[in-house]
């Protein structure tokens, strides 16, 4: 299960034949985000286990199962900021039931991430996948 906006990277992907265009695809999804205001870049939303610096700021509208995930998000690397957009499509809109319910090694798989990212940049998705879903958990 993933957000409409997810789909339509993955349809982009289907297009894009070599990594390096995947790549640079996923560096101007990064461009297009809204930069992350300097006061939500502190401790508190500062994703550990990532090599580069990485902030997620939630905006949870609602309460419980039911309520409507979304989530702003800050990286002072362009691939990473790319990645960072990518998890808001695979997230952003859905309820934070469906957001525990996302298998997001799966869906990032579509993409063949899995493949091309390095061991770091790999472990950094994971841990920002990680606190996405603690803040679903949080939120129910």
């Amino acid at each position: 299960m993933a957000s409409q906006a997810f789909e339509e990277i993955a349809e982009t992907f289907e297009f894009l034949d070599d990594w390096e265009d995947r790549y640079r695809h996923v560096i101007e999804l990064g461009q297009e985000l809204d930069a992350l205001e300097e006061e939500f870049r502190v401790p508190a939303t500062k994703v550990d286990g990532c090599a580069s610096q990485v902030w997620l700021m939630p905006a949870v509208k609602g309460q419980g199962a039911d309520a409507i995930f979304d989530f702003r998000g800050e990286s002072d690397a362009m691939i990473v900021r790319g990645l960072v957009a990518v998890l808001q499509a695979l997230y952003s809109g859905l309820t934070v039931r469906e957001v525990l319910e996302v298998d997001a090694g799966a869906e990032l798989g579509r993409l063949g991430l899995d493949e091309h990212l390095s061991s770091q940049r790999s472990n950094g998705v994971r841990s920002m996948v990680e606190r996405i879903r603690r803040i679903a958990q949080e939120t129910l």
